[in-house]
């Protein structure tokens, strides 16, 4: 039965659409092989994807005794937050609402065997 090692990240203020632009360069490959990708990504959200799949990887060798090598990434999932509603004044007494997205990241890796 393979073990199912976690990380997530909540409440990240980047919209979920671009993120997803960043997860679907990573998924399916090796743990390692995925930081060294998002290295050199020139998004935004390619630094806390990056930090996420580290702490996942952290998480296998820690609780799990896994050696980080043999991780891949089973799962990696970018689901839509809470989107905060904010206003700036336009022009003959109007209002302009903008909306600031957020996004819940989830990623899983598991061992290859």
């Amino acid at each position: 039965m393979a073990i199912d090692v976690k990380a997530e990240l909540k409440y990240y203020p980047v919209s979920a659409q671009k993120t997803r632009l960043v997860v679907d360069l990573v998924r399916g490959k090796m743990a390692e092989e995925a930081i060294t990708i998002l290295n050199f990504v020139n998004k935004k959200s390619a630094e806390p994807v990056r930090k996420l799949i580290a702490s996942a990887m952290a998480n296998g060798e820690n609780n799990f005794g896994i050696p980080a090598e043999k991780l891949f990434i089973y799962k990696i999932i970018v689901d839509e937050a809470p989107t905060r509603k904010w206003r700036r004044f336009g022009a003959r007494g109007r209002i302009k609402p903008i909306l600031r997205r957020s996004s819940h990241v989830n990623v899983i890796l598991r061992e290859k065997e």
